[in-house]
C-alpha cells in the first residue's frame, strides 16, 4: 500500500501520523511539501494531518487549503483515492471544499487538550469497519476551533446519508449534534477532529485510534 502525509508550515502532528500508517501498513508513506503539484502515481491514501497550518492565521485551515498539493489531493479524492483529515486536517479538508460545513471557535473559548469518548455512527465505511455501531470508544482531541458548524439542512442531510462517522459521547466543544467525524459522498474521504494517532500503539495506553487505520489498510489492500 502506498500512501502519502501532506506537510504544512506549521504542521506539528504529521509525524505522528506516518508513524501510525506504517505501523498498520508496514510501509512508510511519503512525506509530501505543500509545494508539490503531483500526488505520487498509484497512491491508495493521502492523510492530511493535526497541527497549526500556516499557524492558523486568517482562519484554520485557510490558507492551507490554498496551497498547490490541495488541488492534487482534491482531485485525487474525486477520483476515489482515499482522504483522511484530521483535526487541523479536517479543517482544511472544509476549507477545500472536499466536506461540506465548518470548523468554528469551541463554545467554551478554550483548546481542549483530553481524552474523549466517542460513539461510532457509520461501521460501514473503508474508515470505521473495526469498529461495531454504536461502539463507545476513547480516542484524544486537541484543538481550539473543534466546534463542526452547518446549517439544518446539511446536517440532516449527513445523518439521513450515514455520513456521521463518529459523534462526541459528551459535549466537547459546542459541535453541532456532537459530531466529530463526517464522510464525503462517496465514503472515501473522512475528515475527524479527535486524534486517531494519538490512541494507536500500547505505550498510548489505548488503541482504539489504531483499528481505524488497521481498517483503513486492509480495506485499500483488499481493493488493490
Amino acid at each position: 500500500m502506498k500512501s502519502a502525509v501532506i506537510v504544512f508550515p506549521g504542521s506539528n502532528c504529521d509525524r505522528d501520523m506516518a508513524v501510525a500508517i506504517e505501523q498498520a501498513s508496514g510501509s512508510a508513506p511519503v512525506m509530501l511539501w505543500h509545494r508539490e503539484t503531483e500526488i505520487p502515481a498509484g497512491t491508495d491514501l493521502i492523510a492530511v494531518p493535526g497541527g497549526f497550518s500556516y499557524g492558523d492565521y486568517l482562519r484554520s485551515g485557510a490558507m492551507a487549503s490554498r496551497s498547490p498539493v490541495m488541488a492534487a489531493v482534491k482531485a485525487a479524492a474525486e477520483r476515489g483515492v482515499a482522504v483522511l483529515g484530521v483535526c487541523n486536517g479536517f479543517q482544511v479538508l472544509t476549507e477545500t471544499g472536499l466536506l461540506p460545513g465548518a470548523l468554528m471557535r469551541n463554545a467554551g473559548i478554550h483548546f481542549v487538550c483530553r481524552d474523549v469518548a466517542l460513539t461510532v455512527g457509520n461501521n460501514q465505511s473503508l474508515f470505521t469497519s473495526r469498529y461495531e455501531a454504536d461502539e463507545r470508544i476513547v480516542i484524544p482531541v486537541a484543538h481550539h476551533d473543534g466546534n463542526y458548524f452547518a446549517d439544518e439542512a446539511t446536517l440532516d442531510r449527513l445523518e439521513g446519508e450515514g455520513r456521521v462517522a463518529f459523534r462526541y459521547a459528551e459535549n466537547v466543544n459546542g459541535s453541532a449534534r456532537d459530531i466529530a467525524g463526517i464522510l464525503n459522498e462517496g465514503g472515501n474521504v473522512l475528515g475527524m477532529m479527535p486524534h486517531p494517532e494519538r490512541a494507536s500503539e500500547p505505550a498510548h495506553g489505548n488503541l482504539d485510534g489504531a483499528r481505524l487505520f488497521q481498517g483503513l489498510v486492509e480495506g485499500l489492500m483488499a481493493t488493490a
